[in-house]
């Protein structure tokens, strides 16, 4: 957007718009001149997150782990650059929910707020839209909520790393809770699911394959639109061939959605797993009871045996008086991997920066993190269960920390 004194340049006669264009090419060089020295004196990183928009419930939990990690090394004196001491700085940009917004903010991130490396957002769609233009720049971006079959679906990553749950394990869990629980069903399974890239990989193809495999019969099979509302023909149907589990991949909304249709329909399948959409608080802040009984799968929980697990929940509760997310710890994770590696590389050259990612072999809040050739590295997974407005870890049972609802209430 132009400003009042450039758009006053530009609508000025000929021989004063001569008189004005050295003093603004002197105001646009001290400018530059001035970023360019502030940020020789700090360490830039920057992240393109969504705070506002469909998944503004996500980014509102990487904002706070971003920030926590940053902060840390702030308070412990910064890290050492070429022998001197020097603070971080964390800029933040709004994707809106919207990839080619995650695109344009990486873009203005580099070339306007020099960051030096980057953080992803959350979901295949966001994540990927920026890592992309952080490859074409050869600047390394570390990430969480990234599922990895999307993220490797994409090309060979040379700069871009993401620590998250692999989908073929998260599609198991399911079938794996029905055996291991002697959940008897009439194995009879609906599957919806949307069609951004992991509900079609979760949803059109995985749910499918396990199901065949653990003897179960998808009666239903259904794909809609990510922003889509109305699934009342979708639950109708599900409800006619008797299903008895439900699968579900949707983003919040559309979940909660989902979730308040069932129940308005009057149908009660026995298992109702959402994935993606019920993980944040919001889903049940939504739904209130209704959300009792739903099934996730998860890869955080302030019990599981990772240094500073149960300390980042309580001070993240603490803070903001909301109910932590396993959000809090992917992002928390992925700052501190990045911010390990700047340290590790004791220069700001993204190439030696992301040599030092590589080799990264440590264990985070979020369990071992050590990256394999496609730039992955896997969380282990739970199942996640709503039970009055927080969530018990119902599987495995060496995990446990409640007794699953079933059938769902």
């Amino acid at each position: 957007m132009a400003t009042r004194t450039s758009q006053a340049a530009l609508s000025a006669p000929l021989p004063v718009l001569k008189r004005l264009l050295p003093v603004a090419l002197l105001t646009i060089a001290a400018a530059w001149t001035s970023t360019s020295a502030k940020a020789a004196d700090e360490i830039v990183i920057g992240a393109s997150i969504p705070l506002s928009g469909p998944l503004a419930g996500f980014g509102s939990f990487q904002k706070w782990g971003y920030s926590r990690a940053v902060d840390e090394v702030n308070k412990a004196g910064g890290i050492t650059i070429d022998g001197r001491k020097m603070p971080v700085r964390l800029v933040l940009r709004d994707d809106k929910t919207d990839p080619n917004v995650t695109a344009a903010n990486t873009e203005s991130l580099l070339s306007r707020d020099q960051a030096r490396a980057l953080l992803g957002s959350c979901t295949p769609a966001l994540v990927n839209a920026g890592a992309l233009v952080a490859e074409r720049k050869k600047i390394p971006l570390v990430t969480g909520c990234n599922p990895l079959e999307a993220f490797k679906s994409v090309r060979k990553w040379n700069y871009a790393w993401d620590l998250f749950f692999h989908e073929p394990e998260l599609a198991a869990i399911p079938f794996r809770v029905l055996d291991d629980l002697k959940l008897e069903t009439n194995k009879k399974v609906a599957i919806f699911h949307d069609n951004g890239p992991d509900g079609q990989v979760v949803g059109g193809m995985l749910w499918p394959q396990m199901a065949k495999a653990a003897g179960y019969e998808v009666v239903q099979n259904a794909s809609f639109p990510v922003d889509n509302t109305q699934f009342n023909s979708l639950v109708a149907e599900a409800k006619a061939k008797g299903a008895e589990v439900v699968l579900v991949d949707a983003i919040t909304p559309q979940a909660v959605s989902i979730r308040k249709q069932i129940a308005s329909a009057g149908y009660a399948p026995k298992l109702l797993v959402i994935e993606k959409g019920a993980e944040p608080v919001q889903f049940a802040e939504a739904l209130g009871k209704l959300a009792d009984g739903v099934l996730v799968g998860g890869y955080w929980d302030p019990s599981f045996p990772y240094p500073d697990a149960k300390d980042l929940a309580t001070a993240f509760e603490s803070e903001t008086k909301l109910t932590f997310s396993q959000h809090i710890a992917d992002s928390y994770a992925a700052a501190q991997i990045l911010l390990d590696a700047i340290a590790s590389a004791g220069s700001l050259d993204p190439e030696k920066i992301n040599a030092a990612v590589a080799k990264t072999d440590k264990t985070y809040v979020v369990g071992p993190i050590k990256f394999d050739e496609s730039h992955t590295a896997k969380l282990p997974l739970a199942m996640l269960q709503w039970q009055g407005g927080k969530t018990s870890i119902v599987w495995p049972a060496d995990r446990a920390t409640g007794k699953i609802l079933f059938p769902v209430p």
